[in-house]
């Protein structure tokens, strides 16, 4: 899976250079990459345009009449380790397996803030931290500047 790592690593590079939080997924089906992805929710001002999803819909426009079955044979690389909704989402298309970098201490729907594979009868095996390091000095990257489209503080400052 390194090799894997690494073109979703450059993926990663890709969105910090847009401004986007830097995650990179790829999405492998018989060795072969079918769909790779960042986050374009700064881009589309849209929240659900993580990585994970981007992937997910390109699959199912490509392969209409058997996109199921392609899920079940696919594995998932991600620099980050998916959040809450996208790891559901990985579980219940039953893909093969799901590698990430880093872990997601905010949002972390593998192990870190909910193990959503608690929440499936069949659920997808998971390997975390290749290339950890390398992913986090990505996130680590993009939190040092100001995300522009991030919402107003709303947290009240004692006076």
């Amino acid at each position: 899976m390194e090799k894997w790592m690494r073109k979703a690593l450059q993926l990663a590079e890709e969105a910090l250079k847009k401004g986007e939080v830097p995650v990179g997924c790829i999405f492998i089906y018989n060795d072969e990459i079918i769909a790779q992805g960042s986050n374009t929710v700064n881009e589309t001002r849209n929240a659900t345009r993580h990585a994970e999803i981007n992937c997910i819909d390109n699959i199912i426009s490509l392969y209409k009449d058997n996109w199921k079955s392609v899920f079940h044979n696919t594995h998932v690389v991600v620099t980050v380790e998916p959040c809450i909704m996208c790891a559901s989402a990985l579980h219940s298309l039953q893909v093969a397996s799901i590698t990430y970098g880093c872990a997601n201490d905010r949002f972390g729907g593998c192990f870190s803030v909910l193990n959503t594979s608690k929440l499936y009868p069949n659920p997808t095996p998971i390997t975390g931290n290749v290339f950890g390091n390398e992913a986090m000095n990505l996130l680590v990257e993009f939190y040092k500047g100001t995300n522009p489209n991030a919402p107003e503080n709303k947290v009240k400052k004692k006076v």
